[in-house]
């Protein structure tokens, strides 16, 4: 699948979306990737995690498990997992606390695992994920996402492979250009961050 096959898996799905948005990082945009309007459908999710678990095989080889921050990165991952012969777990919020797995999850020793996330702006919420991950017996051998936002700039400590990188601009609240700073702000993410 071409970038811009990706892109029009976007575009055809009212995913990407103009105006001005405060992203889960806190960060703001004059464009929104809305990927719950991508898996609200099954057979557009299953093309796109196709197309990234061919990625991950080609770039890491044979992955037994697939592990993704809840919430964005549980429908890709398990999509993904599926396409991989994987695997899927997800590491989750304790109330007020950091990332962990939990239900029983983990990564034994031998096993090769690799983080799937949903988008990728800065690299936190994949960050965090790796970060939890560091008692388990098995391998972190990388990590991936549908869309790179940063323009491959976002910091993850693995290797990542992406189906699409671009390079969209996103502000703090206190540096919006006047041409976002004159429209009203909407928060459409999952992950509570700083008010805007």
């Amino acid at each position: 699948m071409t970038p811009e096959q990706v892109l029009a898996e976007f575009r055809d799905a009212n995913a990407l979306l103009d105006g001005h948005f405060v992203l889960s990082s806190g960060l703001h945009s004059g464009v929104f990737l809305q990927k719950m309007a991508i898996f609200s459908d099954p057979v557009r999710t299953a093309r796109l995690c196709k197309a990234l678990a061919a990625k991950i095989t080609e770039r890491f080889g044979p992955v037994d498990i697939v592990v993704s921050p809840a919430i964005g990165g549980i429908v890709p991952g398990y999509e993904t997992a599926r396409h991989l012969g994987a695997r899927a777990i997800f590491v989750e919020r304790d109330p007020g606390g950091p990332f962990t797995l939990r239900r029983g999850f983990s990564i034994p020793a031998g096993m090769r695992a690799v983080i799937v996330e949903d988008i990728v702006t800065t690299g936190l919420s994949a960050r965090e994920c790796l970060a939890s991950l560091g008692d388990e017996a098995g391998e972190i051998v990388g990590a991936a996402c549908l869309i790179d936002r940063s323009g491959g700039r976002g910091e993850i400590g693995l290797p990542l492979v992406t189906l699409v990188t671009l390079d969209i601009p996103a502000y703090p609240a206190d540096a919006l250009p006047p041409e976002l700073a004159a429209l009203p702000a909407v928060k459409p993410g999952s992950r509570v961050s700083p008010k805007p």
